[in-house]
């Protein structure tokens, strides 16, 4: 009875073993590369995984050059002062201006009293000019009867030129004491907005002496350093779109209005130039921007998504969806990628239209692995990301 009982027992416990066993081989969890069972031709357990594909179909791809630029305004000068003197008014900070409008100026003390003097000199010439014209419009008909002689009335000519010439010297002195009066005076060279002081009022300035900055933004730049490589696939009126870090979200599209000939010898690039309305102010120099800058639109390429792709020190590659005795495994395919953008890239070589790409579960997977495809995709979306 006892032996009889020993033997129910053992039998219970290898019932409830082959049971957990069972579901153990059985289980299975998603396509994440989970195993899943499967058996092959003559019926034997195979480990399978679970994967997702991509249905490989000529597609179109836009090559695109990612880069990094700055914001630039187009008007942005700083003004020097052109003359030495002690600095009476200036604008304040933040304020608009238009062009012409005087945004400093400088004590004119010393060269308005050196206007005055210049002026009097002027008025004293004129004096001597009309006296010496006079004298000889009473000469000359004397000269004409022979009362007075050649010598006496040459005299004569040469006092009014003298004088002439004494009038354009004290003329010329002065319009250069008018224009040192002018160079006290500095204005807006464009309308903008009053950006930097580099001064203050009551300070003491000499000539090329930064005063003010000023800065139009409503129209903006973005220049970048574009690597030689592409030197012949950008060119003035090739479009672009900008990204701008502080408005994710926020792109404008642009063209090229401004490509150098010369390249950097530092860092060999060249630099590039997009020119963008800026109503509103929100764009300010200094202000990060990614540019993407089109080359060519690609037609009938193969595109798989960057993540499908694996790298080792033998190259890159991809698993493919192959077919043996019934079964469904992966092969490992070396590939030659071309350009690529946005989580897409092309396969120049390595693959055919109709391969279908492992998409997920690929680094689960080994060469020779049984799979079982629980979703397929045709095509990807602009971010890469496979779609039905």
């Amino acid at each position: 009875m006892n032996t009889s009982k020993r033997i129910i027992h053992l039998s219970l416990f290898t019932l409830v073993l082959a049971a957990l066993v069972t579901a153990g081989c059985g289980g299975a969890n998603g396509a994440d590369g989970s195993a899943a069972a499967a058996t092959d031709e003559d019926g034997t357990a195979v480990r399978s995984i679970r994967i997702e594909a991509l249905v490989l179909t000529p597609d179109t791809f836009e090559d695109v050059i990612e880069l990094t630029g700055t914001v630039e305004s187009v008007n942005d000068a700083t003004l020097s002062a052109q003359s030495a003197g002690t600095v009476e008014e200036l604008t304040a900070l933040g304020r608009r201006v238009g062009q012409g409008t005087v945004v400093a100026r400088l004590d004119q003390g010393l060269v308005r009293a050196a206007f005055q003097q210049a002026e009097a000199q002027v008025a004293n010439a004129m004096a001597t000019l009309e006296l010496a014209e006079d004298n000889y419009n009473r000469q000359e008909p004397l000269f004409r009867d022979s009362i007075i002689s050649a010598l006496e009335f040459q005299n004569v000519r040469a006092q009014l030129n003298q004088a002439r010439a004494a009038l354009r010297q004290a003329e010329a002195l002065q319009a250069q004491a008018q224009e040192q009066i002018d160079n006290t005076i500095i204005r807006a060279p464009f309308s903008g907005v009053i950006e930097e002081h580099a001064v203050e009022r009551g300070e003491q300035v000499t000539p090329g002496m930064p005063v003010l900055r000023i800065v139009d933004t409503r129209r903006v730049k973005v220049k970048v350093g574009v690597p030689e490589r592409y030197a012949g696939d950008i060119a003035v009126g090739t479009p672009v779109m900008l990204d701008f870090k502080a408005y994710r979200g926020e792109t404008q599209q642009g063209r090229v209005s401004f490509a150098g000939s010369a390249i950097n010898p530092s860092n060999r690039t060249f630099p590039v130039e997009v020119e963008v309305n800026n109503p509103d102010g929100k764009l300010k120099p200094e202000m990060i921007a990614e540019v993407f800058v089109s080359r060519a639109s690609l037609e009938g390429v193969l595109v798989v998504p960057r993540s499908a792709v694996l790298r080792d020190e033998e190259g890159t590659s991809v698993f493919v969806v192959t077919q043996q005795s019934g079964t469904l495994t992966v092969s490992r395919r070396s590939i030659t990628l071309g350009p690529a953008y946005a989580g897409r890239v092309i396969v120049e070589h390595g693959l055919e239209a109709g391969a279908e790409v492992v998409v997920l579960g690929q680094t689960t997977v080994t060469e020779g692995d049984a799979v079982e495809v629980v979703e397929r995709y045709t095509k990807l979306d602009n971010a890469g990301v496979p779609v039905k």
